[in-house]
């Protein structure tokens, strides 16, 4: 997943279809002069749905798309001939795509099943045709009803990564190189911060052909949730992950003091956060002897954990007993 190529919000503009007006006709035929109503309803408006589709990873295709209507609904005609219904438009997104509307930021829906199909903007009704009209005391009725006009307005779009297992650390903590070591994932690893610009996903294989889905989330700073460094734009791809990994390099001082830094700054964003189940890896611990790791572990918090090192491949296949023993306690 190229940083170029990975969109996780769009702000788009949708208007969907009006509703095609109801036809004022009397029936006029060789065999007769003056007939009844026979005016067909109009055709509805079309919709704007939102389609799940597990294919995609990323809205880099809405990107430049940021007008999308839906067509009107036709005229009713005579003979009781409605008119055609618009086409509904569909928008295909990544599985985890959240709605918003843009003026209220309310949240509108989420597309969490490949398949799914949500209506983002419904399209007007078809107005009635004057046959619906026609009663015993007014049987020629010369009106029809006017279409309902569709919807209109500026909708966000807002990916959440969807992982088994999300990376939580300060940049450099060695979250890119253990994805990379772990799963076919190709993330760009350097010895500087914020190396990870956009999330990266890998599928990670476990035992008898099992497997998980780890995401390496940009690296968090103290104040990301008041929009320090990167901030909170990869901050909510956390809250689809079923199991978070903390990561502090052994090279840490105080390894306990660091987590609570990234744990305070998961309950500055969402206090929800903290429900989640949660491991630590001290990374880089091919840098430390067996004195020095006893040393560390009298001050670790309260939680399973391991030490490793993914450039010699140290505790790794500890570290992944221990995450799928977590996700399907």
């Amino acid at each position: 997943m190229a940083s170029t190529n990975f969109v996780d919000y769009v702000k788009i503009y949708c208007r969907s279809g009006n509703g095609g007006p109801g036809s004022v006709h009397l029936l006029r035929s060789k065999i007769t002069a003056k007939g009844g109503p026979d005016g067909g309803d109009g055709g509805k408006g079309g919709n704007i749905v939102l389609l799940g589709n597990k294919q995609l990873w990323t809205l880099i295709h809405l990107k430049f798309q940021r007008h999308i209507f839906a067509e009107n609904g036709e005229n009713g005609s005579g003979g009781n001939s409605s008119g055609a219904d618009g086409k509904d438009v569909f928008i295909e997104v990544p599985i985890g795509t959240i709605a918003k509307d843009a003026e209220t930021g309310e949240v509108l829906f989420e597309i969490t099943e490949d398949g799914e199909k949500k209506i983002l903007l419904k399209g007007g009704r078809g107005g009635l045709g004057n046959t619906n009209f026609k009663t015993a005391t007014h049987q020629t009725p010369r009106f029809a009803q006017e279409g309902e006009e569709g919807s209109e307005g500026w909708k966000i779009l807002e990916l959440k990564i969807l992982a088994d297992v999300g990376l939580v650390g300060f940049p450099n903590a060695g979250k890119s190189t253990l994805l990379s070591v772990l799963s076919a994932a190709k993330p760009k690893i350097a010895d500087y911060p914020f190396t990870t610009l956009v999330p990266n996903l890998g599928i990670v294989s476990y035992r008898d052909l099992k497997s998980f889905v780890m995401a390496d989330i940009p690296g968090i700073i103290e104040g990301a949730s008041q929009g320090k460094g990167l901030g909170t734009r990869f901050l909510r791809h956390i809250e689809r992950n079923s199991l978070l990994l903390f990561m502090v390099p052994a090279e840490t001082i105080e390894v306990h003091k660091e987590y609570i830094i990234l744990l305070n700054e998961l309950k500055q964003y969402n206090p929800e956060l903290l429900d989640k189940k949660r491991i630590l890896a001290i990374t880089k611990s091919d840098l430390l002897d067996n004195e020095l790791i006893k040393e560390i572990e009298k001050d670790l918090p309260n939680i399973p954990y391991v030490f490793i090192s993914s450039i010699i491949q140290k505790g790794l296949t500890e570290l992944k007993d221990l995450i799928w023993k977590e996700l399907n306690e």
